[in-house]
């Protein structure tokens, strides 16, 4: 028999083997070396486990030995065995119980196998098994595998958590159209989703080729992104990821797109959205665009700073959401620019909006206790019922603010085409202005400032003039305001200055030279350091120049300002008041600030020979200068009984067309080389 087995164990892999009752090999097959790596001799006598032991990976022998001891058969045992080689090796074996002819146990016969390309084989598929299932529990995302017949096939502890669901309502095998109808019954989706809708998103979205994915609105609040995959043979793959902060995020943004940072107004974008014909969504009326701009904005904000001027605009923002919540959009331009968008009747009732904003805007403020006061102004433009696109319509109200601004504060003005010619003309006036500094177009004319006391020139004031090469010399009332508004003021007033000292300094030392100053200027920075310059530059002594500023300085009166006034009058520097008597509170200034002179504007002049009104503001104010040590000038004499009428009065200084008109520089030294030999010859 022993031959026979022999014989068959070469055909085969396998081995055939016997232990006695003590569990002691006493028979392995002929090809035993080959598989296990040593001798017959060596294994024979030994128990299995004494040469087994060795093996990394050790398993329990428990069933090993139960089945000897009970004499059962011994079924697919599998045990590991360190092979001479170094490499490890798994064995199975399968035996039965032998006795002998009286019955007498002698031990176990059987068959062994060496199954370790199963064993690798098994592994792998578990480790491959272990790191999918580490995977699918660790994802960000939930996920559902169905069969081609929509049967659940894997789902994730993600998923179930997403959805609020114990993993044992879940079954493998259970239909998606099951678990779709187990969410719907536990109020997991918002009203609205139902079995059917669910389940036919899914098919459509398998339809389309590279579908987005399906986004679907829980009942706590949070979104969720369905992306479905197919698989080839049929099924599918369902990922479901929680977008909620996502959406939150990408809503924010769009937001801050479209809104205003400070205010939380929508701004120019989301003005560009809004409709613009009024007859696409069935109202009445048309549409009317209203540009609001602030008045004494600036001036709050340089003399209280930022954060009182940011939240000056939040209180202004929040008056007109409040205020004026019948009206389809309020905007933040940017600065202290508003717009509102309304649907009118008819221009009476944009003008009647517009001055209802105008008085919501000017009640006063309480920002933590600090009263502040300000204005507006508005311009208006209405819908043609031509479908005129916003930026069209903003423009025009934008042209009808810039109207209503020079007709004086708290006004509002309704666009008028002949606007956007005059607005043309100006933009064209403004780019030649700019052309002009940059090729010095612009020329110095002096008129005479003459001391009655002994009818002497005591000094020129200086008025720029601007030698147009079409349009020959305009007229500063033209150019200056646009200088103002554009800030091309301060580096034509910086030339001015430079060139008024230069030529000063060419004239006799006691004449002085008197040169405009505008808000503008005076506001910015370097403004100081730009007139101690032009005196160093030219070596005009301080004393001999005189700067003239009209009321609008003063009605911002920040800190600012009056200290740079202070530096340059303690330079020896003279601060003149230009067109004294005509603002409401010129008196008031005369406290803010030491001036060294005021100028009677000329409107008191024209009629005080023949007025006695005129005469006595003229007296009354003179007197006052006087009182204060302040020298007075009346402007604007033109006729020998104006200038009678004045010296009565007590003036000190005149200027005006009866003595000379504004002249340019070479004249003036010419004139100037007159009076010296008429001098010297008397």
């Amino acid at each position: 028999m022993d031959r026979n087995l022999n014989d068959f164990s070469r055909l085969t892999s396998d081995w055939f083997w016997e232990i006695d009752a003590e569990r002691r090999l006493v028979f392995l097959s002929g090809n035993i070396e080959q598989i296990f790596g040593r001798p017959r001799s060596y294994l024979i006598g030994k128990e299995r486990i004494s040469f087994a032991n060795g093996a990394s990976g050790a398993v329990t022998w428990d069933d090993y030995h139960t089945a000897i001891t009970e004499r059962r058969d011994i079924e697919n045992f599998t045990y590991p065995y360190a092979h001479p080689d170094g490499r490890q090796r798994w064995f199975e074996i399968s035996g039965t119980p032998i006795y002998g002819d009286a019955g007498e146990f002698l031990g176990f016969r059987g068959v062994g196998s060496d199954v370790t390309a199963q064993r690798d084989a098994s592994d792998e598929l578990a480790e491959q098994v272990r790191r999918f299932n580490a995977a699918l529990e660790n994802m960000s995302q939930g996920l559902c595998m169905f069969d081609a017949d929509a049967r659940l096939l894997v789902v994730n502890n993600r998923y179930c958590d997403m959805f609020g669901l114990s993993r044992g309502v879940l079954r493998i095998g259970m239909t998606q159209r099951e678990i779709v109808e187990e969410l719907v019954s536990l109020g997991r989706y918002q009203k609205g989703y139902t079995v059917d809708k669910l389940c036919e998103g899914t098919r459509t979205s398998l339809a389309i080729d590279h579908a987005v994915p399906v986004h679907r609105e829980l009942a706590d609040g949070r979104v969720i992104a369905v992306s479905h995959r197919p698989m080839s043979g049929g099924g599918w793959v369902a990922t479901f990821e929680d977008v909620t902060e996502r959406r939150r995020t990408e809503a924010r943004i769009a937001h801050m797109a479209r809104h205003d940072a400070l205010t939380d107004l929508p701004n120019r974008v989301a003005l560009r959205e809004q409709r613009t014909d009024s007859r696409d969504d069935g109202r009445p009326g048309r549409l009317a665009v209203l540009c609001l701009d602030l008045d004494r904005f600036k001036a709050v904000n340089d003399a209280h700073g930022h954060s009182v001027g940011d939240a000056l605009l939040r209180a202004i923002a929040d008056r007109l959401r409040s205020s004026v919540r019948d009206v389809d959009l309020v905007v933040r331009l940017g600065g202290d620019e508003f717009a509102v968008l309304n649907h009118v009747q008819d221009e009476a009732s944009a003008v009647a909006l517009a001055y209802r904003i105008i008085a919501v805007v000017s009640a006063p403020y309480d920002l933590d206790g600090l009263p502040v006061q300000i204005g507006a102004s508005v311009g208006v433009a209405l819908d043609e019922n031509d479908g005129q696109d916003i930026e069209r319509l903003l423009k025009n109200a934008d042209m009808a603010l810039y109207h209503a601004k020079s007709l004086g504060r708290g006004a509002a003005s309704v666009f008028d085409p002949q606007m956007d010619e005059t607005a043309q003309a100006r933009i064209i006036l403004e780019r030649d202005l700019r052309d002009a500094l940059a090729t010095k177009a612009f020329e110095l004319h002096y008129q005479p400032l003459v001391e009655l006391g002994g009818d002497q020139v005591n000094g020129f004031e200086a008025l720029v003039r601007w030698r147009h090469p079409e349009q020959g010399l305009i007229s500063p009332a033209t150019f200056i305001p646009i200088a103002e508004e554009t800030g091309l003021i301060v580096p034509l007033g910086d030339w001015i200055l430079d060139q008024a000292c230069r030529d000063a300094a060419s004239w006799p030392s006691h004449i002085s030279v008197a040169v405009n100053v505008s808000a503008v200027q005076l506001r910015h920075r370097t403004f100081a350091q730009t007139v101690l310059v032009a005196l160093a530059s030219s070596g005009l002594k301080p004393e001999r120049l005189e700067l003239e500023i009209t009321e609008s300085v003063l009605l911002d009166d920040t800190e600012s300002i009056l200290e740079t006034l202070h530096l340059l009058r303690r330079t020896g520097i003279r601060i003149a008041m230009d067109d004294f008597g005509t603002g409401y509170s010129s008196l008031s200034y005369l406290r803010r600030f030491p001036f060294d002179k005021i100028k009677i504007d000329q409107s008191f002049v024209r009629n005080a020979d023949s007025a006695a009104d005129g005469a006595a503001i003229i007296r009354a104010l003179v007197g006052l200068g006087a009182s204060l040590g302040i020298t007075t000038l009346v402007e604007g004499i033109e006729t020998e009984a104006q200038l009678a009428a004045v010296r009565a009065e007590g003036a000190q200084q005149v200027q005006g067309f009866l003595f000379s008109a504004p002249k340019p520089a070479a004249e003036i030294a010419r004139m100037l080389a007159g009076h010296e030999k008429r001098a010297a010859a008397a």
